[in-house]
């Protein structure tokens, strides 16, 4: 009898396993199945964790010193967190009765290193398969049970993982360093966090709040002007030609005058010869069926609709994941495999027990027969889009954001089987007396897969201009009906939300330095993952270099600071984008761990040579020392809080700390008395 022992990411993935297994006992790490042939025990997540500096070498604990900079494991070493050792031992001890192991992690890069660095943390040798889960409904754990791969048909997104893992330990570890030791210099109490991902996107921060600083609004005009058609009205607004005065770079038009004489000028030559269209552009469009959601999609859209953050959102779907109601939730596909059509008609029949928005009625006018461009093998990668499962869902039992995000995903899924969204597009062009005119128009022909988003309450999809122009040809004649000028003011930018920032990270490409790369970089899933972008959003306000108010997100004089004062190439989002597109290679197997690493080491020397040079001025707020007249940083010690002077320990000046501000003794008595009493 084979022992085949499933090693899960985590709890519930365990609990999935073994119910789709068979029956048997749960004992204490493991479930017993099939009187001992099968046994599923699970991990917390990652049970193993790097060791930090100081473990290597204990002069890191006692000293922060750019002398010892770079720090560069090797070989490196991993340790079994301290809440994990009681697991670890039962998984360890598990390992060494087995025949045969199967890595069910979760279906993505971490979830493969996470299994396989404990199998090799204990030098583990027998065979390895690999099962991977979307959802955990019974139909689809069975599914994944007979369908198990070899684990070494992964090894590019295991090491894919790892080379992650270790590119983040070394340049988080050395130029947090290297900038916390200049920063405290200069006065800043708090250490810099320096890091591959959150680094790039504190500066989109950043640099947008200093765009919004050094906005400068521009007031400027439009002429509109409406024409009456035999047919209907016709609204347009003036195109002005290079030529015209007052016009700015942008082709707008800044100067007054020149739009009320344009106004004089057509009201009075309208009123006796007639104006004519001149050109009639008419085309037949259709859009495609919305994709269903990958987790950044679902986040974006969510935090547009409802509010949510982004990690709010990958709660609540972790937790529908968990009912076995939606699918795999930390998904960056937003595609399906062809084989899941044949589960069409089972899920859209439980997707009739919804009734908001009359979705029931909506699911019974939904065609099979059509197969939209999200069933598409070739787009589909270790996981899918999020879609709803095969169980039953009772909406009401939910919480108001589980019932909130999975009505989106059940809208998203149902959108496939309604037809494309197909509309005329209209634009017409009026000339009088030599000026032009325009009106654009969409005439609806099919709303196909719309109709779902009819609710005027949804935000997700953005509708065009639905103007409705009535029908024409060229030649015809139109007379003036009225007009106005129109004062607009433009606007400066928006600061970033958290959902909108995580968009940016999604769609890096837009906010590269280099103008080349973005064509390279818009294939490119951005920066970050979708299990980590909401967490490395929420650790930069934990980190004090941003912080929300009312909803946006605000840097702070240590973030203005850092973007100052860093690398560009680590501000910028070219480098860590490039650096992402590096460990899609490693993960295909394009190219080796060793060399990413080898890269990656040049430039963090590169970074850190930087770092010694930089110059650093003090915040607003130093506190100096009237010793020497350099910084002084409040710090914490054994007994609390305390002032000691930057420049410690050629400086020993310390004070103690009262609600946040040092205390410094009076030095002579007498002196003070006397100017007391003057």
């Amino acid at each position: 009898m084979i022992l085949r022992l499933y090693i899960a990411e985590k709890p519930s993935l365990a609990t999935a396993i073994a119910h789709g297994l068979g029956e048997g006992p749960k004992k204490e790490g493991f479930f017993f199945l099939n009187g001992g042939q099968d046994i599923v025990t699970w991990c917390f997540g990652h049970i193993l964790e790097q060791f930090k500096p100081d473990e290597y070498d204990d002069k890191y604990k006692q000293r922060w010193a750019m002398e010892d900079l770079p720090i560069i494991p090797s070989p490196w070493k991993l340790k079994v967190s301290d809440n994990c050792k009681k697991q670890f031992k039962i998984i360890k001890e598990l390992i060494e009765k087995a025949d045969e192991i199967v890595n069910a992690g979760d279906p993505d890069r971490e979830g493969q290193l996470l299994i396989d660095e404990v199998l090799e943390y204990v030098h583990n040798q027998k065979p390895v398969k690999r099962i991977l889960l979307n959802a955990l409904d019974d139909v689809s754990v069975k599914q994944a049970l007979n369908a198990l791969r070899d684990n070494r048909d992964f090894i590019g997104l295991k090491n894919s993982a790892l080379a992650r893992s270790r590119a983040d330990w070394l340049i988080g570890m050395n130029l947090s360093r290297a900038y916390t030791i200049k920063a405290r210099q200069a006065g800043y109490g708090s250490a810099v966090s320096v890091g591959r991902v959150q680094t790039p996107t504190m500066a989109l921060v950043v640099r947008r709040e200093n765009e919004i600083n050094n906005f400068h609004p521009v007031t400027y005009y439009q002429v509109q002007i409406d024409w009456q058609h035999e047919n209907g009205l016709i609204p347009t607004t003036w195109q002005p030609q290079d030529n015209v005065n007052g016009l700015d770079s942008e082709g707008r038009l800044l100067d007054r005058s020149t739009a009320d004489s344009l106004f004089s000028k057509i009201k009075t030559v309208a009123g006796y010869s007639k104006a004519k269209i001149s050109n009639v552009e008419q085309k037949s469009k259709q859009e495609a069926q919305r994709l269903p959601y990958s987790l950044s999609a679902l986040q974006i859209d969510a935090g547009k609709r409802f509010g949510y953050s982004p990690q709010e959102v990958l709660d609540a779907m972790q937790e529908l994941y968990e009912k076995k109601l939606t699918t795999y939730p930390r998904s960056d596909c937003d595609y399906l495999p062809e084989n899941q059509f044949a589960e069409v008609s089972e899920i859209l029949a439980h997707l009739k027990n919804i009734t908001k928005n009359d979705f029931n009625l909506l699911v019974e006018r939904a065609n099979i027969s059509i197969k939209s461009r999200a069933w598409n093998d070739k787009k589909i990668s270790a996981h899918h889009a999020i879609i709803p499962t095969r169980m039953n869902c009772d909406i009401n039992s939910l919480s108001e954001s589980q019932q909130n995000l999975y009505y989106m995903v059940a809208q998203a899924y149902l959108a496939q089987f309604f037809e494309a969204h197909k509309y005329l597009s209209t634009k017409v062009w009026v000339t009088c007396s030599d000026e032009i005119f325009t009106a654009t128009g969409k005439t609806i022909l099919d709303i196909g897969w719309k109709i779902i988003y009819e609710n005027k309450n949804q935000q997700e999809v953005n509708k065009e201009d639905e103007v409705t122009l009535p029908k024409v040809q060229e030649m015809d004649v139109v007379s003036f009906v009225n007009g106005n000028t129109i004062e607009k003011v433009t606007k400066p930018p928006t600061r970033f939300n958290p959902s909108t920032l995580l968009k940016a990270m999604k769609e890096i490409y837009k906010y590269v330095k280099d103008a080349n790369l973005k064509a390279g970089l818009k294939e490119c899933s951005g920066i970050g993952t979708e299990a980590t972008r909401a967490g490395i959003i929420d650790r930069l306000q934990l980190t004090d270099v941003i912080v929300l108010q009312k909803k946006f997100l605000v840097p702070t004089e240590k973030a203005f600071m850092m973007v100052k004062v860093l690398p560009e190439d680590i501000t910028y989002p070219d480098t860590t984008a490039l650096w992402e597109q590096g460990l899609d290679d490693i993960s295909t197997q394009k190219t080796s761990i060793e060399s990413f690493f080898d890269q990656q080491i040049k430039m963090m020397n590169a970074f850190l040579n930087q770092a010694k040079n930089a110059q650093i001025s003090a915040p607003k707020d130093a506190v100096i020392c009237p010793n020497c007249q350099k910084p002084m940083i409040r710090r914490k010690g054994q007994k609390g809080y305390f002032w000691g002077c930057s420049e410690y320990p050629s400086c020993k000046m310390t004070a103690p700390d009262k609600n946040g501000k040092p205390v410094f003794a009076v030095r002579n008595t007498y002196h003070s008395k006397m100017q007391r009493r003057k």
